[in-house]
């Protein structure tokens, strides 16, 4: 029993000192990388993948997938030699992506979108890869493809909120108002904590000229982040336009145009004929009482025209009567 104890310990001693992974050939080495970006391990992968590149060089999918590993560790540079040294041997949609993704880290947006759209040529149901084609090309300038592609990665993930909130920027960049308030509406839906979603659902509606709205947005992006200093900011200016001023009562008349805060309005004609109240809303683009863009109603009540008569001087009364009676002696004079 003793010896039988001891060559049981030998044995398990044996076992801990042989490699926990071998692999005979390339496909094994592959076959285990696979695995381990399967199971996310990535420098793991990599390792079993270079293994099975040291035994076959033009092993196209061990390329690719080493490419992939090498994107997953941040290592972007790498992977577009890993997945550019792929693509020339065999063309695969693991290459494709990888290339795309690792060229779209690296902020080449030009080259990122030719590749992502091969990739997406092929395989049309990758919805993270319609949102890196998506950014690319607002990067770029070509807001109408952005927006098309956020629309199939939105299709295809719908709870994206990142997404939403990307689509409704580029839309927002188009003054393309009530569509991206559409689709912010759609990233709150999605999620409810993100303060910068809730800043740009506010400027959106700020645009469509929903200050109150807007104003609401603001304060719940300052609740979830009170640092924010874009909200803080966008919120001092809504202060004003989500109010109403009243101003009431019967104020002068004058000669010129009536002014509030650098806009000029005048009385409308019936008003002067009728004595109704007018009432006049204006949005200055100067400022009252220290508030900048507000929205003011005043009740006017017009004054009637006044009449203007000029008396006659008395010493011209004098001087006609003393002609008249100066012409009347003559005449009597000439009878006699």
């Amino acid at each position: 029993m003793q010896t039988s104890a001891k060559a049981g310990i030998l044995f398990v001693i044996v076992l801990m000192l042989v490699p926990a992974v071998a692999a005979e050939d390339a496909l094994g080495w592959y076959t285990l990388g696979q695995n381990a970006v399967s199971a996310g391990n990535y420098a793991d992968a990599l390792t079993y993948y270079n293994n099975a590149i040291a035994l076959d060089a033009s092993y196209a999918q061990a390329l690719a997938g080493k490419a992939v590993a090498l994107n997953a560790l941040g290592q972007y540079t790498d992977a577009l030699d890993a997945a550019n040294r792929a693509l020339a041997i065999r063309t695969s949609s693991d290459g494709q992506n990888a290339q795309a993704y690792a060229l779209f880290k690296l902020g080449r947006y030009n080259e990122a979108v030719a590749a992502y759209v091969n990739y997406t040529a092929d395989v049309t149901n990758n919805a993270a890869a319609y949102c890196n084609l998506a950014y690319s090309y607002a990067q770029v300038g070509n807001a109408d493809s952005s927006i098309n592609a956020y629309t199939s990665c939105t299709s295809l993930n719908p709870q994206n909120a990142d997404a939403w909130n990307q689509l409704g920027l580029v839309y927002m960049s188009q003054g393309e108002y009530s569509d991206a308030l559409d689709a912010f509406n759609a990233s709150t839906k999605v999620t409810v904590t993100n303060a910068e979603i809730w800043n740009n659902k506010g400027l959106a509606l700020a645009a469509l000229g929903r200050y109150q709205d807007a104003l609401s947005c603001f304060n719940k992006a300052l609740s979830i982040d009170p640092a924010y200093a874009d909200a803080e900011k966008n919120k001092e200016s809504m202060m004003g336009k989500a109010q109403v001023y009243q101003i009431n009562g019967s104020p002068t008349v004058t000669a010129a145009p009536w002014v509030l805060g650098g806009v000029k309005t005048t009385t409308p004609a019936t008003a002067a004929t009728t004595g109704t109240a007018v009432t006049v809303s204006a949005t200055p683009t100067g400022s009252l009482s220290g508030v900048n863009d507000v929205v003011a109603t005043e009740s006017e009540t017009p004054v009637a025209a006044r009449t203007t008569y000029t008396p006659l001087s008395p010493l011209g009364a004098v001087a006609a009567c003393s002609a008249a009676m100066s012409v009347l002696f003559f005449c009597r004079r000439q009878k006699e």
